[in-house]
């Protein structure tokens, strides 16, 4: 039997979800709820959930028999979570939901790229070596497969994303990587094959799902299935090659080239303002406005210079999160919450600690960011030296960001950078937190909702 968790949370999409239900009430053993469009109800499916007993239907108010006990408790869960999903509504502003988009395209390529900048870090060392050399032509191919095709898959989640036929979007991106493109010229220059990378993928699968969409609207049903996908892909084809790819590969190069710049230039205090804000970043879910770049510096250089500079953020927390266990002996509870929340911390996952310490306790949440702007200027001013630190995939952070470096020195050299800019933010923000960050009392979690929800 699923818990009343599960069963609540399987049965809010069921019903037409949060913004389908005006009303939650249960009697002995009836969840009755209340709903603005009936017809929105999957009643099979309610049905088929395991712990439903039955269904009675009535026009828009429903009930759903779960049994005695069982109705209250799944109740108390359903009325809980159509609260937060409102909460996340309320809070939804146009930009955060199209951060949200954005992340959705992304994030489902992460696994994909770990796994390939894994095998490129190890590569790499073995290229470096001179050891295995009849390995290395293979682990080149198959770490570099991916990302000479991450453009289509980036299409196909775009224009599912957006509601389109991801295969018409991932057709569309595929333009992009395409050799046969060297023969075409735009704005009087010859494309390169890769021009524009995921910006240019991205945004040809984008325009691509906005004709398809027009033309669904438009063409007759009994010419549907060959005139839209044909105007679809002509379209979107064409103005991607004159247009979106010039375009996208100038912004792709103003990327590479501000970034480089960034770093060899002002990189201890480019890393100081990243490292320090990355934190505030992420608790306002603004962080996943930097996956496009992440992913675009990756294509274009082999690895991106500024998640190692933004991983410091979450060293400084843990460094705050060690003062706050050590200051702070006869807080049971919280100590638990840390020395659980800890190790993901260690591994780069921060949310527990932003949630679960640092931010409901105020103080601690500006003194990790203090650390976290220690450890991204030691990192930066490195990079001003001529020793910048990249990562060849985006997601792993802490000390599970090892085998994914990548830069123009020799391995160690990366990890001592990198390793020496952990313990300075742990440093920092420790020091900081002891100093200035355990004097005030904690706030409630609970207060913190608002300002928690995404």
């Amino acid at each position: 039997m699923p818990t009343s968790y599960d069963l609540a949370t399987a049965l809010l999409p069921l019903v037409g979800g949060p913004s389908n239900v005006t009303s939650v009430a249960h009697c002995m053993t009836r969840l009755r709820l209340g709903l603005a469009d009936g017809s929105r109800v999957d009643g099979e499916a309610v049905r088929a959930l395991p712990g439903v007993l039955g269904v009675v239907e009535d026009g828009d108010s429903w009930q759903v028999v779960l049994g005695p006990g069982v109705v209250a408790r799944v109740t108390a869960e359903f009325e809980a979570l159509l609260r937060k999903e409102r909460q996340k509504d309320r809070n939804a502003t146009p930009l955060k939901l199209l951060l949200r988009r954005v992340a959705n395209i992304f994030v489902p390529l992460i696994p994909a790229l770990i796994g390939c900048g894994v095998l490129a870090g190890v590569n790499g060392l073995l290229v470096n070596s001179g050891r295995l050399t009849g390995v290395t032509p293979a682990l080149t191919a198959i770490a570099s497969a991916f990302m000479s095709l991450i453009a289509v898959f980036v299409g196909h989640n775009t224009a599912k994303e957006f509601g389109g036929t991801p295969v018409l979007g991932g057709a569309v991106a595929a333009i992009v990587v395409y050799p046969g493109v060297a023969k075409v010229t735009a704005f009087g220059v010859a494309l390169s094959p890769g021009q524009g990378g995921v910006l240019g993928a991205l945004a040809a699968a984008l325009l691509g799902t906005y004709v398809e969409r027009w033309c669904r609207g438009r063409v007759p049903a009994a010419l549907d299935v060959l005139v839209t996908p044909t105007v679809t892909v002509l379209v979107a084809g064409l103005t991607t090659l004159y247009v979106l790819m010039y375009a996208a590969g100038t912004a792709a190069s103003a990327i590479g080239t501000a970034a480089t710049w960034l770093l060899t230039t002002t990189g201890a205090f480019a890393g100081l303002v990243l490292g320090g804000l990355f934190l505030p970043l992420v608790m306002l879910g603004l962080h996943q406005a930097l996956i496009p770049i992440h992913a675009t510096l990756i294509e274009q250089q082999g690895s991106t210079v500024l998640l190692p500079l933004l991983a410091m953020a979450g060293a400084g927390q843990v460094g705050a999160a060690l003062a706050v266990y050590v200051r702070l002996r006869h807080d049971t509870t919280l100590r638990a919450t840390i020395k659980s929340a800890l190790p993901a911390g260690l591994l780069g996952v921060g949310e527990p600690l932003i949630y679960g310490v640092s931010l409901p306790l105020g103080t601690p949440f500006l003194t990790a960011c203090v650390g976290g702007a220690a450890g991204g200027a030691f990192v930066g001013f490195f990079a001003m030296l001529g020793d910048p630190v990249g990562a060849t995939a985006i997601g792993p952070s802490g000390w599970a960001l090892f085998p994914l470096l990548a830069g123009d020195a020799n391995w160690p050299t990366l990890a001592a950078v990198y390793g020496g800019g952990l313990l300075t933010a742990y440093a920092v923000g420790f020091g900081a937190t002891w100093a200035w960050g355990t004097r005030r009392r904690p706030v409630p979690v609970k207060a913190m909702a608002a300002v928690t929800e995404e």
